[in-house]
This record gives structure tokens, C-alpha cells and sequence, in this order.
């Protein structure tokens, strides 16, 4: 098959016509707007939609077990990512990859808008994680296919894409958090069907014309030699599978919490699976194989970082509808009365990137040689996360069994997002950048398996949640995620050796 070239497939768009970008850029980030639209409308209700009663439209779940699903759902959402990136680099190539995934987005969120059992729930959710992704990590590589290796516009391409991102983020909540609130679940789960529908038109539409050859090649196409090999490891892992819920099944130890625990250690070995495979691979150069060893804290620090940010959507989620005064009127003596939608704390993070991703990107350009290193970002990102969480534990110790202001969340929510634009736009950036060529849409996934990893870690800290008092939580959580911060720092100067001049 006929590879092309890093300048051909450059050379073969439309350089200009967005704020100095190429035009692709645009398209890719119009799909992903609505793509995340769609994601994170559905998630903004998902919990409340598990644990509400049934009289309320929910499934009546326990609230801390309704965590651990919507956690492990988050993970499978990137593990699967695994999977996307494998095809892309071996079979179909990133443009292909992204428009199946939209495909199978979209059938998922029309079966979670329609009246549903638990089971038709599960399937629903299947069709959203297997579309996520083929579509979501290699979206992102296909950014990265626009530019030259070592184009300077590279991060702020990516910053762009991070608050396209965060506009169909900040939008979603607000549109079904109301249809929730004020109509029904069922509402709210059909507008998230629409968002992909436009998303996959968008694409479909645009992509020959301003995506040129980007995402067309396959990187690492497999030889007649390698399908053997790749049908007997495909064979092998379906296998696997089967006799884990046959063997479970029949000791009558099949449930949803054991696939659970299966999945958590599945998810723990992936990502360092990748790893060794990209080190010991013949294809991997001398320097390719040190930036993958300078990846590793890199990936480690993301891991902790998306575990406090993905609580988002599961601790701080449940803290906003229980332990959050949501009434309007009593926080003005009646002068308002209205009744804030729980759901709406979800549109936070998002509003702020929206906000702040500009000033943040004219701060990296405006900083000049004095711009921060990746690896002192990410460290900056760890002491902010840690500070979202920390600043929760003052008014939980002083306010009793009152309700809390939410102008606390909203500063943990604040100081988490100002984290976000410091390692996000980053990671996407450096992990284009340090991946060797042979395995660029996988490397993507390695980066998504961070969050994963930092999904299933939530999974297990949800009990915690549950075990302890809050303010015992945010404060035990925060100083460990401080103290990670420090430790990235010290080792940044021996990280720097192992980048080969990528910083």
C-alpha cells in the first residue's frame, strides 16, 4: 500500500482560512463540538438517571454503586480508545476511523432516548463506548497529521481543538440538565442523538475538501506475514473473554460488579502493555524508544491529574445534588426564585476552558523562551488540581450539617479547569510529538488510557467517598495529589535528557 509523505499529505489542503490554520482544522473541530455535544449532554444525567427512583424516570441503583458504573463507563470509553487507535494504524487509517465511530455514537444515544430496560441500557452504552473509540483518539491524531513535526503552531492548533471540545461541553448540560429537569430523561437522551447526527454530517460533508490526504494512510498496515499472527491474538483475547463469562457464570459469580473488578485490571495492564511493545519494537528508533521512557512519568502525572477531574461527572456530581444549597431563593432571601438544575455543574469546567483557553494560549506565545517545559506544565496542573480540592475542605469543617454554598464548587471547579489548560492541550501536543512513527494513533490511545487508568482508580475511591466524611475526602485526596506534583518537579531535569530535544 502507498504511504504518503509528511509533506504531501501537508501540501494536499487548504493551508489557510482559519485564524492562520489549515481549514481542515476547522472541520475536525466542528465534528468533534457536536461529537462531545452528544457525550457530554448523556453524561451530565447519566448518574442521576441510575439513581433516581423509578417515579422519577431512574433505575432506583444504589447512589455509590451508580458511581462505580458511571466510572467504569468513563474507562471503557477510553480503553476502548486501545482498540480505535489499532485499527486506524493497522487497517482503515484515522478518516475512516472517525466516521464508523460517529456512526455508532449516534445509534447508541436514538436506543438511550427511547423507553428502556436496564439490559437495552448496557447495549446503549456498548454502541457509545466502541464509537468513542474508533472516533475520539483518532480525531485527535488527525490534528496532528494537518501540521509539520515541529510546526510552533502545534499547541495552539490543539488549544483551539480543546475549547471546541469545551463549547459542546458547556452547551449539552445546560440543553438536557433543563429537558431532565423540566420534561423527562428520554428528552434529554434524544437531543444528545441529534447533536452526533449534525456531527456526522459536518464530516461527511467537509472532510474531502479540506482534509486533503490527512488521515487516509494506514502508518503501520499489517503484511500478509502479520494476519496470521493478528487473527490467532484477536481469537485469543475473544476466547478469553468468553470463558471469563462462561467460568463466571457457572459459578454463579456473573454480575455487573465482577466485570467490573475484570475490567479494572484489564485497564491497569493495557497502557503498559503498549509501552513495552513500543520499546522492545524494531520499528521504534534509538530516540523514539527514550522519549517513550520520557512519556511514562508524563503519563503517570495525567493519571492522577483526570482522576480528581473526571469526579466531575461522579463525586462532585453527587455532592452538587446532595450536599449543595441548589435553591435559588434561599441564597437571596427570596429575591430569585429558581432552582439550580444539578446537572448544570457539569457546563462549569467547560465554560471556564471556553474562557480562559484564549488567554491561555496568547500566555504560552506571549511567555517566548521563557514558555514552560512540558513537564514543569504538567507540574503546575497537579499543584492546581490539588487546590480544587483543598479549598473544599474549609467550608465542609465550618458549615455543620447545613448545605454548602456553591460558590464553593464553583471555585474547585475554577481551579481544576486553569489544571486542564495547563496539561491537556499539552499532553495531546507532546504525545504527537514523542510518538514514534510507527505507532501514532496508538500512542494517541496510550494518552486516553490515562484517563482510564484514572477512571478505574475512581471507581475504587468512590467507595472511599462513602466511607469517610468530605471534608476527610478532598483533603486526603488533595495533599496526595500535591505531593505528586513536587515529585514531578524534582525528576524534570532527568525527564528533559530522555525528550531528544522535544520539550
Amino acid at each position: 500500500m502507498a504511504q504518503h509523505t509528511r509533506d504531501e499529505v501537508v501540501n494536499s489542503m487548504p493551508r489557510t482560512g482559519f485564524f492562520g490554520h489549515p481549514k481542515g482544522l476547522f472541520t475536525l473541530m466542528l465534528t468533534e463540538f457536536w461529537e462531545r455535544f452528544s457525550y457530554y449532554g448523556m453524561k451530565a444525567i447519566l448518574l442521576f438517571y441510575l439513581y433516581y427512583s423509578v417515579n422519577k424516570g431512574g433505575f432506583g441503583l444504589d447512589e455509590g454503586f451508580a458511581m462505580q458504573i458511571v466510572s467504569i463507563y468513563g474507562a471503557l470509553i477510553y480503553m476502548s480508545g486501545v482498540i480505535g487507535g489499532w485499527l486506524a494504524d493497522r487497517f482503515i487509517g484515522t478518516r475512516k476511523a472517525i466516521l464508523y465511530g460517529a456512526i455508532l455514537i449516534m445509534i447508541g444515544h436514538i436506543l438511550f432516548s427511547l423507553p428502556n430496560n436496564f439490559t437495552l441500557l448496557l447495549i446503549a452504552l456498548l454502541f457509545i463506548i466502541l464509537g468513542t473509540g474508533l472516533l475520539k483518539p483518532n480525531i485527535s491524531t488527525n490534528v496532528g497529521e494537518l501540521y509539520e513535526k515541529n510546526d510552533p503552531k502545534v499547541d495552539a492548533a490543539f488549544t483551539l481543538f480543546v475549547m471546541s471540545i469545551n463549547m459542546g461541553a458547556l452547551i449539552s448540560p445546560l440543553l438536557v440538565g433543563w429537558l431532565q429537569d423540566n420534561v423527562g430523561f428520554h428528552y434529554g437522551f434524544a437531543v444528545a442523538a441529534i447533536g452526533m447526527f449534525f456531527g456526522l454530517i459536518v464530516f461527511m460533508l467537509r472532510s474531502k475538501q479540506t482534509l486533503g490526504l490527512s488521515g487516509l494512510d494506514v502508518p503501520n498496515p499489517v503484511t500478509e506475514a502479520d494476519k496470521k499472527k493478528t487473527i490467532t491474538i484477536t481469537g485469543i483475547v475473544i476466547a478469553a473473554f468468553l470463558l471469563y463469562f462462561l467460568v463466571t457464570g457457572l459459578m454463579g459469580k456473573l454480575s455487573l460488579e465482577s466485570f467490573m473488578n475484570f475490567v479494572t485490571v484489564l485497564g491497569m495492564a493495557l497502557p503498559f502493555y503498549y509501552f513495552i511493545t513500543m520499546i522492545v519494537s524494531k520499528k521504534t528508533t534509538k530516540d523514539e524508544k527514550a522519549r517513550v521512557f520520557a512519556y511514562v512519568p508524563l503519563f503517570l502525572a495525567s493519571v492522577t491529574f483526570w482522576s480528581i477531574q473526571e469526579q466531575g461527572s461522579t463525586v462532585l456530581a453527587h455532592f452538587a445534588d446532595k450536599n449543595t444549597q441548589l435553591n435559588i431563593g434561599i441564597l437571596t432571601n427570596n429575591a430569585i426564585d429558581f432552582k439550580i438544575p444539578a446537572a448544570w455543574f457539569q457546563s462549569l469546567n467547560p465554560l471556564f476552558i471556553v474562557t480562559l483557553a484564549p488567554i491561555f494560549a496568547w500566555l504560552w506565545v506571549k511567555l517566548g523562551r521563557f514558555n514552560p517545559p512540558t513537564v514543569i506544565k504538567f507540574s503546575i496542573a497537579l499543584f492546581l488540581a490539588a487546590m480544587s480540592y483543598l479549598v473544599m475542605v474549609y467550608p465542609l469543617t465550618h458549615n455543620g450539617d447545613q448545605l454548602m454554598n456553591p460558590g464553593w464548587l464553583i471555585l474547585s471547579y475554577l481551579l481544576v479547569t486553569m489544571a486542564e489548560l495547563c496539561l491537556s492541550p499539552t499532553g495531546l501536543s507532546v504525545t504527537t510529538k514523542l510518538a514514534p512513527q510507527a505507532y501514532t494513533s496508538q500512542m494517541m490511545s496510550v494518552w486516553f488510557l490515562a484517563n482510564t487508568v484514572a477512571q478505574l482508580v475512581n471507581s475504587k475511591l468512590v467507595l472511599y467517598y462513602e466511607a469517610v466524611e468530605n471534608h476527610q475526602y478532598f483533603n486526603n485526596i488533595g495533599l496526595v495529589t500535591l505531593g505528586i506534583a513536587v515529585v514531578l518537579l524534582l525528576v524534570s531535569p532527568f525527564m528533559k535528557k530522555f525528550m531528544r530535544g522535544i520539550h
